[in-house]
């Protein structure tokens, strides 16, 4: 008898003597390929939605790559690096002074542009040039002095200072204000403006005699300011204009 004829006439002593068994042996079959057919259908989504999703980086979600692409594109385009900061509110006749800060910009020469404080000795240090002398130039002469030095080594070099922070020029206020200190002097400040600077008199300050001091051809001069009659106008002519290195006393 043949092997095929032996597992037929074996089905058919379980079907006629257990038929129960039989039952069972066939529904475990039916649920065999019933859950063999689930898992490669579930195998075929899960191979197309892998394959439709685009690929992201390695730990990065969705936001992620969002506010990536946002920064991206806020990011500046032009040659100046990023971080400069504003330039001071002055007049193109300012003349530099020690620690006064400078955004010195050389056009396409990233190494050559950055940002530099005047030394005490009134000089600043720049890749190829060495020390510049800066103080007591303008920010136009001082430009047109490092494009001339800068010849030697580039061809028409196009140089822009601008002058980011005013820490040479100070007024001095001191006595009974809210503030005392050292304060950068704008374009055009006046001694009231200078005082507003420092927060305004306290409850203790005598506003009638209110001071100016001045050196002027080494000579220390006294210029009186009454602040009432400053403010009504009575006595408007003494609100000159300070001076680097002036000093106001609030008694």
């Amino acid at each position: 008898m043949s092997n095929a004829s032996t597992r037929v006439s074996s089905f058919a002593f379980i079907d006629f003597y257990f038929p129960a068994t039989s039952n069972h042996v066939k529904s475990f079959k039916e649920r065999s390929v019933k859950t063999q057919r689930s898992c490669m259908i579930l195998f075929a989504i899960t191979v197309t939605a892998a394959l439709a999703v685009p690929a992201r980086s390695q730990g990065q979600n969705p936001r992620e790559s969002s506010q990536t692409t946002q920064t991206a594109s806020a990011k500046p385009t032009g040659d100046r690096p990023e971080g400069v900061n504003p330039p001071a509110k002055v007049g193109k006749d300012y003349v530099i002074g020690a620690d006064d800060v400078l955004d010195v910009s050389v056009w396409k020469e990233q190494e050559l542009t950055r940002t530099l404080q005047v030394r005490p000795d009134g000089k600043i240090s720049m890749p190829l040039l060495g020390d510049v002398q800066a103080a007591g130039l303008t920010p136009g002469q001082l430009g047109q002095s490092v494009s001339e030095k800068l010849k030697k080594f580039l061809t028409a070099p196009q140089v822009t200072v601008i002058l980011t922070q005013i820490n040479s020029q100070r007024v001095y206020i001191t006595g009974e204000v809210t503030r005392p200190g050292a304060y950068p002097v704008l374009p055009g400040m006046t001694i009231l403006q200078a005082i507003t600077s420092a927060g305004g008199l306290t409850q203790f300050a005598n506003a009638k005699k209110i001071f100016l001091m001045r050196d002027e051809n080494h000579i220390q001069t006294k210029y009186p300011f009454s602040y009432k009659e400053v403010l009504d106008g009575r006595k408007a002519g003494e609100n000159l204009p300070v001076k680097a290195g002036d000093t106001i006393v609030v008694p």
